[in-house]
């Protein structure tokens, strides 16, 4: 006769059993899924609850399929001028530009990861240099101002810029707003409200909802894109808060950070991004109309620059900006610069900066000496034995946090956007890179990057290798949770 405890404990095993086959089954990767089945293995309760909670596939579930159905029909429309557009770039771009078709052609298949050119570009550095840009060209706004932010404070500078909002929807200029519910969960409150009563429209990109709380806080729009009267734009990794601006008389962790502003035929493709994101969450349509795709005056030709949108998320087809940084680091001839806040690069991306260094390319990594987080610092160290036993060069920024997320290769392209080198980024968050196909922009980055590298250490590869055996038993002990980070 079967117990009561015999039965719970059948029942256990063959729920144990059905999450380990819909984490085999539901999940792509090989070694997240290997990671999921050992945490539901050693940690059965708690695995599968973690699993429950943030490892369903949402691009197969298609949780997103209002949004692929809406992308479609919006590219659809725009497919046949953005797509020209891009093959007018090509045709009018330098002879230098042809090494890097691969890049171009692989991404010129969807009209959101479009190239353009005729486009002005300033890189931004920090938020003393980035602010006060948006703010001036905020103020400009004639027909409309579209925003979206991962993390948008209650703050001096959130305040300042919401004001500027507040007094262009009053004079009659459509601004709309769209903001991770969980980045930026201060503007749910007062400042919501007060943004709306002036008419300006704001939406979550997905609305936490305590019950459906752990999955929604998975998939996260990461973007940082603003986009004023279809011409001027900016996107990179400053967030809108007081803690990306080094202020001279107040204490606080320096914060190093990476931003551009671009005015041309990019701003049209991030448009695009914005209303597919915007058509996703808000209550009306956007439409592809000339007040929001202005025809555009000519770039003076010294300052004319090529410039691609790479963005991917969960509704993508294909990781779009994971694909673009693997093929232009294998592109690369001579250099490297890799700088990102998060190291978790997964098992292409690590294969591509160990391949691309045993080709006698000098790669050359930024990372910060502090993370926000424990697991995720020990989970990335971990990755520093291989690469260093390669020869790649690990520098570790000791002024602050170093939040930037750039890459430089041979002086010639320069990848500036959202992404992080992790997991997160490739997999799981809506984000968004432009690569800029231009030496002075590349040299500008690069000069960058060697001045931040005089604020850093040296990680030395003899030294590292021969760490304490128990330290590097705990960093391996956090990799294999990397996938889950």
């Amino acid at each position: 006769m079967i117990t009561l405890w015999s039965l719970v404990q059948i029942i256990y095993f063959l729920v144990v059993i059905i999450v380990c086959l819909r984490i085999i089954y539901d999940t792509e990767s090989f070694s997240k899924a290997l990671a999921y089945l050992l945490l539901v293995v050693l940690l059965p309760i708690f695995g599968m609850v973690f699993y429950l909670s943030f490892g369903i596939n949402y691009r197969k579930r298609k949780l997103y399929s209002k949004k692929l159905i809406v992308d479609d029909e919006l590219s659809k429309t725009l497919k046949k001028d953005i797509l020209g557009q891009s093959e007018i770039a090509l045709k009018n771009a330098k002879s230098s530009l042809r090494e890097y078709r691969k890049i171009i052609n692989m991404m010129t298949t969807e009209t959101i990861n479009s190239i353009s050119d005729n486009n002005h570009v300033e890189l931004l550095f920090n938020g003393e240099e980035k602010f006060p840009k948006v703010i001036e060209t905020l103020k400009k706004a004639k027909h409309h101002i579209h925003i979206e932010y991962y993390i948008f404070e209650d703050d001096t500078i959130g305040n300042q810029i919401v004001d500027i909002l507040i007094e262009k929807a009053k004079e009659g200029i459509e601004v709309r707003f769209i903001f991770d519910d969980f980045g930026s969960r201060p503007v749910r409150g007062k400042m919501l409200k007060r943004m709306r009563e002036a008419g300006v429209k704001v939406f979550p990109f997905h609305r936490v909802i305590f019950i459906y709380l752990a999955n929604r806080l998975n998939y996260r729009n990461h973007r940082k894109i603003i986009i004023v009267d279809g011409v001027e734009a900016f996107i990179g990794g400053i967030n809108v808060s007081d803690r990306y601006i080094n202020y001279p008389d107040r204490e606080q962790t320096y914060w190093r950070d990476t931003h551009l502003y671009l005015k041309g035929q990019a701003a049209y493709i991030l448009q695009h991004t914005f209303m597919c994101d915007w058509n996703f969450c808000a209550n009306d349509r956007l439409g592809p109309t000339v007040d929001y795709f202005p025809p555009l005056p000519p770039i003076n030709e010294v300052n004319n620059k090529v410039v691609q949108i790479a963005a991917s998320g969960p509704d993508s087809k294909v990781p779009t900006v994971l694909y673009s940084l693997l093929q232009i680091i294998n592109l690369a001839k001579e250099e490297v610069l890799i700088t990102t806040p998060y190291f978790i690069p997964g098992e292409s991306m690590m294969d591509a900066i160990i391949v691309t260094t045993l080709s006698k390319v000098k790669v050359k990594l930024l990372i910060p000496g502090v993370s926000d987080s424990w697991l995720v610092n020990a989970a990335a160290r971990s990755y520093y034995n291989d690469l260093l036993e390669a020869g790649v060069e690990i520098y570790v920024y000791k002024k602050g946090f170093v939040h930037a997320k750039t890459l430089v290769v041979d002086r010639n392209i320069a990848v500036v956007g959202t992404a992080n080198m992790d997991y997160r980024s490739f997999d799981l968050n809506f984000e968004i890179n432009a690569i800029v196909y231009d030496e002075t922009i590349a040299t500008e980055l690069s000069d960058a990057f060697y001045e931040d590298v005089k604020s850093s250490d040296f990680i030395v590869p003899e030294e590292w290798l021969n760490r304490a055996k128990g330290t590097q038993l705990l960093e391996k002990g956090a990799r294999l949770m990397s996938p889950l980070l």
